[in-house]
């Protein structure tokens, strides 16, 4: 268990100095501070473990109004890109399978996103990178009326893109590290 909380503090800390802080997601701060997350820790590899998790947040979400998202974190999980991406396919056929789609969207985070077409170590890809494999749910009516009020929604990836080419390689990456350093984390 305590591996678990430690995972999730860090998660926290990782939404907060850079997803948050680097405003790559304009609607994470409410709801960080609203305490409406649910964060699940999944240990073990076993895929159909890993499928059955993403489901039974999708029934939590059902459940509890109060969670706005959800994050489903794979500790020991898809550490290869290739794999992930391959279980990111799998999820997204789930969720469809199971009557989600249009109801649930995924996010995608890994510590070694890359964007196609995109070179391993341009700064770009630390949008999409996080401290651990996971998969963020987000309630697709959420994202519609987040969306509503925000002008110009369509350019927030490009401004996260030149955001993290700005700041560079370097200084991203250090962004990231940090917060497995501050909160006490493992060095995988």
């Amino acid at each position: 268990m305590e591996r678990e909380q430690q995972i999730i503090e860090q998660t926290r800390l990782w939404i907060e100095t850079v997803v948050v802080n680097s405003g790559f997601c304009p609607f994470a701060k409410p709801v960080l501070e609203r305490e409406s997350i649910h964060y699940t820790v999944v240990s073990g590899v076993d895929k159909e473990q890993c499928l059955a998790a993403l489901i039974q947040e999708c029934v939590l979400l059902d459940k509890c109004d109060e969670v706005e998202t959800s994050l489903v974190i794979f500790a020991d999980a898809f550490g290869a890109f290739d794999d992930y991406l391959d279980f990111v396919s799998l999820s997204e056929q789930l969720l469809k399978g199971q009557g989600y789609e249009g109801e649930y969207q995924l996010a995608t985070f890994h510590p070694d996103y890359c964007f196609a077409q995109t070179a391993v170590d341009d700064p770009a890809n630390f949008t999409n990178r996080s401290l651990y494999p996971m998969l963020h749910l987000l309630r697709e009516s959420g994202v519609a009326q987040a969306l509503a009020h925000y002008d110009a929604p369509e350019r927030i990836p490009q401004r996260n893109i030149q955001y993290a080419r700005d700041k560079g390689f370097a200084e991203m990456q250090s962004k990231l590290q940090a917060c497995k350093k501050i909160a006490g984390g493992f060095d995988d």
